[in-house]
């Protein structure tokens, strides 16, 4: 069993200090980068596969250099046993669709074909939904999405999984498809364990797979276009169909807010503020 999962960073829109170019096209070297948070129930998905039916473990993303402390941040999720990234400024700038070729073509690169890829279910950045499936339809697979539970069938080769029906929370079907197979974990996605020797593992994993994201360098290997034997027209800015027509700008939290400073051993000034709070704290 080979699993693939797929990763993203994304801006720290906590921060504050998200950064577009002229042409709409965020410059993500001037902001702050965190993995996509969706991404993490396609961990989860990946790592119950991984304890139930063991097998080799990957996990790939697509971006600059510095995503390869994205790729450390999704190993302290699920188990890894290597870690790649696609990186090299002709794949700067692409939209889902440019995406979606190269890491499908980074997919198809790897020594032993997948038997499951997991994506999340969308970015905070773009929140389109497309690069999964989009990866999904340049690999010709079948594909699963809005997924909340899974099993594998490993002698019958085929992906037994609960799915919401339209992202309805209230109406679930179960569907089969045979891998290899692309799912794409939902929100809603609850990994079970429900053998003792399922929990035993799960720790297990969990102690060493933080051990090994300390050393997550020494399993990371970069692929750029040239590996991929990709031409720069069909990647990045140039491949990109999609055309930004303007960007909104993402509201900055104020730099300075007014307080008060208390000396907390000065009980007359502190009993209007206990006067004040004891409501909140009652619950009214």
């Amino acid at each position: 069993m080979h699993t693939v999962v797929l990763t993203k960073g994304v801006p720290d829109f906590r921060e504050g200090q998200v950064s577009f170019d002229e042409d709409g096209h965020l410059e993500r070297g001037k902001t702050p980068t965190v993995m996509n948070p969706n991404d993490k129930h396609a961990l989860r998905a990946a790592f119950q596969t991984r304890v139930r039916n063991g097998g080799h473990v990957s996990l790939m993303s697509m971006g600059p250099p510095g995503y390869q402390e994205v790729l450390q941040e999704g190993m302290r999720d699920v188990y890894a046993d290597d870690l790649y990234l696609l990186s090299d400024r002709e794949m700067g700038a692409a939209d889902t669709w440019a995406t979606a070729m190269t890491v499908a073509t980074g997919i198809q690169n790897l020594e032993t074909q997948p038997d499951l890829v997991f994506a999340g279910f969308k970015t905070a950045d773009g929140e389109t939904g497309h690069t999964g499936p989009q990866t999904a339809y340049c690999l010709d697979w079948p594909l699963v999405t809005h997924v909340v539970s899974l099993d594998i069938d490993e002698e019958a080769g085929l992906l037994r999984a609960k799915r919401l029906v339209d992202g309805d929370v209230s109406e679930i079907e179960t569907v089969e498809a045979p891998m290899p197979c692309f799912v794409v974990a939902d929100p809603e996605f609850e990994p079970t364990y429900r053998k003792a020797s399922h929990r035993l593992e799960h720790k297990q994993l969990r102690e060493e797979t933080q051990e090994r994201a300390e050393n997550y360098e020494d399993l990371v290997t970069v692929w750029d276009h040239e590996d991929l034997n990709l031409d720069p027209d069909y990647i990045g800015l140039d491949g990109s169909p999609t055309i930004v027509a303007g960007v909104d700008p993402i509201p900055k939290a104020p730099s300075e807010r007014e307080a008060t400073v208390v000396d907390g051993d000065d009980s007359a000034a502190m009993e209007p503020i206990l006067d004040e709070l004891t409501p909140y704290a009652a619950g009214d």
